[in-house]
């Protein structure tokens, strides 16, 4: 359920009833030439619906710019600090906290926002012990990941705009994906870049980080199955605490 279309005079009830908001959060970046700025907000926001449908939760609306500092250099992209997305994050919780919300969870379509997320759920902790914070980037996926997978990873923790984040557009999001226009470009990333600031065009000229060509519906279905069965449990395990 949409929380932007309520209305005060009902909202109070629903808030009592649901608990559970779950907010989209993503960013406005490079992609490739086959996927949009807006990438990770498209995923979030429809990870969200789901994940609302299945909990009877409010879904808030997206949050659609995040910390890209790697990216910031490319043609479209659009960042923000750590310490201003920190800030906005406990702002939100702290909002819905007084509102009555109990659970607040943060679905994430970037990667580079998980630092500052992990950190205003901290703070929120800190002030509100009794208030579930979840901050959910693709949980519990990684083996279904490797065995979807027809190619060997660019990067241990990166993927973007491959043939894995490829996959999840072309099941959340399909009308957003020119697969004639999807690249293959594994890029060779240096240990450095793990241990030092690193922006990305020092090693890619197009922000995909391997072969695009290969990803499917089916593999994205796969993936963001496992991820919304984990993100259910999570937080129907949360709310039976409460």
């Amino acid at each position: 359920m949409q929380f932007q279309y309520e209305n005060s005079f009902e909202v109070k009830d629903k808030i009592q009833e649901k608990m559970v908001a779950i907010l989209p959060i993503g960013a406005v970046e490079a992609h490739g030439p086959h996927l949009p700025l807006g990438t990770d907000n498209f995923l979030a926001e429809r990870l969200s619906e789901k994940l609302a449908e299945r909990l009877n939760a409010f879904v808030l609306p997206t949050l659609p710019y995040g910390q890209v500092w790697s990216l910031k250099n490319f043609p479209g992209s659009i960042n923000i600090s750590n310490e201003s997305l920190i800030v906005f994050l406990f702002d939100i919780g702290e909002s819905l906290y007084r509102q009555g919300f109990r659970i607040f969870a943060m679905v994430n379509g970037h990667l580079g926002n998980a630092v500052a997320m992990k950190e205003a759920a901290r703070k929120l902790y800190e002030k509100y012990p009794d208030f579930k914070v979840l901050y959910l980037f693709y949980p519990g996926t990684s083996s279904t990941v490797a065995e979807i997978r027809e190619t060997k990873s660019s990067h241990s923790t990166y993927f973007h705009a491959c043939e894995i984040e490829t996959s999840y557009m072309l099941y959340l999001a399909p009308e957003f994906v020119n697969m004639e226009k999807a690249i293959n470009d594994v890029p060779n990333i240096q240990l450095s870049a793990d241990v030092t600031p690193t922006p990305w065009e020092e090693f890619t000229e197009t922000a995909v980080l391997g072969d695009a060509t290969l990803a499917t519906y089916e593999k994205g279905e796969k993936v963001i199955k496992v991820a919304l069965e984990n993100m259910v449990k999570l937080i129907e395990d949360m709310k039976n605490s409460l």
